[in-house]
């Protein structure tokens, strides 16, 4: 274990021996670090926290503080962060709230770049991005492999699907599908992530199905209801049918394509 003597670690804490802490962190009772997880210059870790293997903290982060929730008054809440993370400077996660369930979930291998924060009881799956100074509001719900640019803000309660692309400076007020882009103030539609899935190594054919899927849905000018019928009767790869169930399933809405006047319901 290599720890900073100018470093403060609470007797409480749990840090395996590969741990690696810089000067002037904090860690405080209640915090598990696993093997190999390497803390920055200071930063502050509050628990109760969970901190999978190999996951990186850079300089000044601040992870498991308190919700910034009117509602919060104490409580048994834990934020858990899986494996391989890389949280960059600045960088900020929230633990959950009672209310919320009490827990705030990272997977593994994500990015976060500087200034982004992860609020309280939020989910964030495997493989994302979080471009400079990205925000989260609370329960909010990130889906593997997706990517949200620089200074992109996501509302309470919004989801963002799997492998799904927020472009840079995007305000989300509403849910956005897996496998699209989406972009503006408020967030609009703007087609499938082409290059995203391209990158994950998407079947062409898969790919090819989710496009026509994306137009039955979003610009036909149908009820939604009526295209969602539609795209599920097509029988298209299971990629499809989880479109649908994203966009069926929605509590906040959909995103309206920005070529379309497709029926909101």
């Amino acid at each position: 274990m290599s720890i900073h003597d100018r470093a403060i670690v609470d007797a409480a804490a749990r840090l395996h021996p590969s741990v690696e802490v810089g000067p002037y962190a904090i860690i405080g009772a209640g915090v598990v670090l696993h093997a190999g997880v390497v803390v920055g210059p200071h930063a502050v870790l509050t628990g109760p926290m969970e901190v999978g293997a190999g996951t990186r903290i850079g300089a000044h982060a601040c992870l498991g503080g308190d919700p910034q929730d009117l509602k919060h008054r104490g409580g048994d809440t834990v934020l858990r962060i899986g494996e391989g993370n890389d949280f960059r400077e600045f960088t900020t996660a929230s633990r959950g709230t009672v209310a919320g369930g009490g827990l705030t979930s990272i997977g593994d291998n994500n990015l976060f770049m500087a200034y982004s924060h992860v609020a309280h009881d939020c989910v964030v799956g495997s493989g994302c991005v979080f471009s400079n100074a990205v925000n989260i509001a609370g329960h909010v719900e990130i889906q593997d492999g997706a990517v949200l640019g620089g200074l992109a803000a996501v509302h309470q309660h919004c989801r963002v699907g799997r492998y799904a692309m927020v472009g840079g400076g995007a305000m989300v007020a509403q849910d956005v599908p897996p496998f699209v882009t989406a972009q503006g103030d408020r967030a609009r539609l703007f087609g499938l992530n082409i290059v995203g899935l391209r990158r994950a190594a998407f079947d062409p054919a898969v790919v090819g199905a989710l496009k026509a899927a994306y137009r039955d849905l979003f610009h036909q000018g149908l009820p939604l209801r009526i295209a969602l019928e539609q795209v599920r009767a097509a029988a298209g790869p299971p990629e499809v049918l989880e479109l649908c169930a994203f966009v069926e399933g929605s509590a906040r809405g959909i995103c309206r394509s920005a070529g379309a006047d497709a029926a909101p319901e």
